[in-house]
């Protein structure tokens, strides 16, 4: 169970989400049938040598929900007493979402990342109160609030969950961050840093924009994404721009740049999917040491042309020291076979 209570959460969160959280997929055996324990403890270490706050464990990846209570708790048990698990909330049925949620708190997980089934078509913004109180009513974990294009809540506000609505989820004493991808511009962060700072840690994912928002606001939490591709200078240049340290850092935001560049390409690639290409990110990491191999379907699939593009960004901004084969063989085995 968390260290603190109901009521303490958004003091803990103030305290102790300091530092950037990235994310953690599974890997399974060649024949696909079961989780490969051995491989999803090698990437919790490579996690944890590469410098970073906790990861989100990602539900999007064709787990079953037993398998992902299981996923869950290994990565815990490999991270250990300083490793922040976050819960991702993303399942079909509110249910499945308790339940993960409840078997995450009881594995020592420390936040629940909200988010939507797909099937969840609200027609008012008080649907989506509704159904974000509801489980964080049955979900004893302090949770970050999430705002992003995926939920197609743009009918109802153009960046997706509105400031009002986010001021109203901020008063629920388990509330105590915003993800903030909605809208365009830095428009959204200011209107709900603007609304909701006394209340809830605003943090960006998209990790180009951190020189400017921990400058501007001290952005003190930055998560979640596959910043592990980018090897350890993400939490190194977080780190040294709250120690005030802003030549070192930005030498190192500044070297990332062709990477950065890549990882941005690719992503545009399928933007219109309104769904992460966890695949080509298990191939980013794969490039940084992690164990690879593919993802259940539903799943994209991998094109040599891309991940060859990705691997050279890597190269230009020196987070790998030559190119791997562009035969792709090798990332589908994976560092721990079974």
């Amino acid at each position: 169970m968390p260290t603190y209570t109901e009521s303490e959460s958004k003091e803990w969160a103030r305290e102790n989400m300091r530092g950037v959280c990235n994310v953690v997929m599974p890997s399974f055996s060649q024949d696909m049938k079961k989780l490969n324990e051995p491989a999803i403890r090698h990437d919790v270490r490579r996690i944890k040598e590469l410098g970073f706050w906790g990861s989100l464990a990602v539900s999007e990846c064709g787990t079953t929900v037993d398998e992902y209570i299981r996923f869950m708790e290994i990565v815990k048990d490999e991270g250990g007493e300083d490793f922040h698990l976050v819960v991702h909330a993303n399942f079909d049925a509110a249910d499945d979402v308790v339940r993960v949620g409840q078997a995450g708190a009881d594995a020592g997980a420390s936040l629940l990342l909200l988010s939507y089934p797909q099937t969840f078509y609200p027609r008012t913004e008080q649907d989506v109160y509704d159904y974000s109180t509801k489980i964080m009513d049955a979900v004893p974990l302090a949770t970050v609030l999430f705002s992003v294009d995926h939920w197609n809540f743009g009918r109802l506000h153009p960046g997706q969950l509105s400031p009002q609505l986010v001021g109203r989820l901020a008063d629920h004493p388990r509330a105590v961050a915003l993800k903030c991808e909605g809208g365009t511009g830095n428009g959204a962060h200011t209107d709900m840093l603007r609304l909701c700072s006394d209340r809830l840690l605003i943090s960006d994912p998209r990790e180009a924009t951190a020189p400017g928002f921990v400058q501007w606001f001290g952005m003190q939490w930055m998560g979640t994404s596959n910043f592990q591709f980018f090897g350890d200078a993400v939490p190194r240049y977080f780190d040294l721009m709250h120690q005030d340290r802003w030549d070192e850092a930005m030498e190192i935001w500044w070297r990332i740049q062709p990477a950065r560049a890549a990882r941005l390409a690719f992503s545009q690639s399928y933007s219109g999917a309104h769904y992460i290409h966890r695949v080509g990110w298990k191939y980013m990491e794969w490039l940084n040491g992690f164990n690879g191999g593919s993802l259940r379907s539903p799943a994209m699939r991998l094109s040599d042309g891309a991940m060859r593009r990705i691997a050279e960004g890597a190269l230009k901004a020196g987070i790998i020291d030559e190119l791997p084969s562009s035969d792709l063989t090798e990332f589908y085995l994976g560092r721990n076979p079974e």
